[in-house]
């Protein structure tokens, strides 16, 4: 049997101009957060408390850096004879790095600002279990700020409680083993709408 040719087929059309990817809004280029940068009273006091009580590793020290002229304003925004007398760096978990400052300086301000004053601030560290970790921190004597609270809407399934560094800074201890309602309901709407770009 004679299999007869395949019919020619047109000419290869001219491909399509590609598309510009969407841009994203925002920094070019941006792929995670680096690091956490914070000043403390006591750095001896913070690496006791971050190594010891938190579990971070210690990485490395640098410092001190001063200026005589006004370099300290310009690229750190403090008072131009500040001295940063020493920082350190440390890596909490799998991904947290913190840059742990200790400044003298003149006008200096000791208070820490509440979660509810601008500039207000915690930091969050996710842990497996949430009553564990509450256990460990309260047998180191840390101040814990109440129980654990259940999140609701679409953070249901999150548990989450704040405690204060001994210099007084709030953290957080936040865990969601099974995920949170976000997670959940994106996870079941992009598989109902198929794999769309």
């Amino acid at each position: 049997m004679v299999i007869p040719p395949a019919p020619a087929s047109p000419a290869p059309a001219s491909p399509a101009p590609a598309r510009p990817a969407l841009a994203r809004p925002g920094l070019p280029g941006l792929r995670r957060l680096d690091h956490i940068g914070f000043t403390v009273p006591d750095l001896a006091q913070a690496h006791q408390f971050l190594t010891e009580v938190l579990g971070c590793e210690y990485l490395y020290a640098l410092g001190p850096f001063r200026a005589d002229d006004d370099w300290m304003r310009e690229h750190l925004g403090v008072h131009p004879r500040a001295v940063m007398r020493q920082l350190y760096f440390y890596r909490c978990g799998e991904q947290a790095v913190f840059e742990v400052f200790e400044y003298t300086a003149p006008g200096q301000l000791a208070a820490l600002p509440r979660n509810s004053d601008i500039g207000g601030h915690h930091v969050a560290l996710y842990v497996d279990d949430l009553d564990r970790a509450v256990a460990h921190l309260r047998a180191h004597g840390v101040a814990v700020q109440g129980d654990p609270t259940a999140s609701s809407g679409p953070s249901q399934g999150q548990r989450w409680v704040y405690f204060l560094s001994p210099w007084g800074m709030q953290f957080e201890l936040v865990s969601y083993p099974g995920g949170k309602a976000f997670d959940r309901l994106n996870t079941q709407r992009d598989a109902s709408q198929g794999s769309t770009p």
